[in-house]
């Protein structure tokens, strides 16, 4: 039986459909946020190996068969993180836009000479 995964089109409906997906195979208990953090680093080691040795145009020009490989494992390292933020309660939006504030001020953009 193949997922039902076309009313999938934001973080919501990925998360919601990663839950059911976790629940119809019992998996709930396991995804502890221990367990989702340890699995979310390897699935981004996994992700690294792709780039291993490779120059940064290499990086940036990647073969279409490898480009695939990245994309899973992005994928894979994607859901993991939604699973781990939805087991702890967070809103990976709101944490990525107070993020991304506290950095503005952290980093400060150089001024431009008009």
């Amino acid at each position: 039986m193949t997922e039902n995964t076309d009313r999938i089109h934001d973080l919501p409906s990925l998360r919601d459909a990663l839950r059911e997906f976790a629940e119809a195979r019992d998996w709930r208990p396991y995804h502890t946020p221990k367990n989702l953090a340890m699995a979310m680093i390897v699935e981004a080691a996994e992700l690294v190996e792709h780039f291993q040795w490779a120059t940064p145009a290499e990086s940036m020009a990647l073969p279409p068969d490898k480009l695939l490989e990245v994309r899973e494992e992005v994928a894979d390292t994607l859901i993991y993180l939604i699973e781990l933020a939805d087991a702890l309660g967070i809103d990976l939006i709101a944490a990525a836009r107070d993020k991304i504030a506290k950095n503005a001020i952290k980093y400060p953009a150089p001024r431009r000479e008009p």
